[in-house]
């Protein structure tokens, strides 16, 4: 990796670079990340610790931590979802790909809580691992 990953939220406030490649990514089609992003899964990676430094608009960032999961986190002035953390760490290791600026070097490695998937939208037979939970060692998206 040459240069470090960049993306920001859908104003601009909030601007952020990665500077070590992504551990893993995948989908997650829990009713959460369903209800959070409005889609019928959310695409995430999984960053090194320590590896997401915001540049730009920290004071943007405010998160929301469900029972049970990890804290969310998103631009307080357009709503963008951006991270997930163990809650209160400040520590982003979770990833929207949807927030990144261009490629991010890695592509969705499975599928997760498919259980959960929604009603209205079939998942692609792309040949993706499935687990109806947590893909074991990766839950970043809840």
């Amino acid at each position: 990796m040459d240069e470090p990953i960049t993306g920001g939220c859908g104003c601009g406030a909030v601007r952020f670079e990665i500077d070590e490649p992504f551990l893993s990514a995948g989908y997650c089609h829990c009713t959460r990340c369903q209800r959070r992003t409005g889609t019928a899964a959310s695409a995430n990676a999984r960053a090194r610790p320590g590896s997401v430094r915001i540049v730009e608009g920290e004071e943007n960032l405010r998160g929301w931590t469900p029972e049970g999961g990890r804290e969310k986190v998103f631009c307080v002035r357009c709503g963008s979802a951006l991270f997930s953390c163990e809650p209160r760490s400040g520590d982003f290791t979770g990833v929207r790909l949807g927030a990144l600026d261009g490629d991010p070097g890695i592509r969705p490695q499975s599928r997760s809580f498919v259980a959960y998937a929604a009603a209205w939208e079939e998942i692609p037979d792309d040949g993706l691992p499935r687990y109806p939970e947590a893909r074991p060692g990766y839950d970043e998206g809840r």
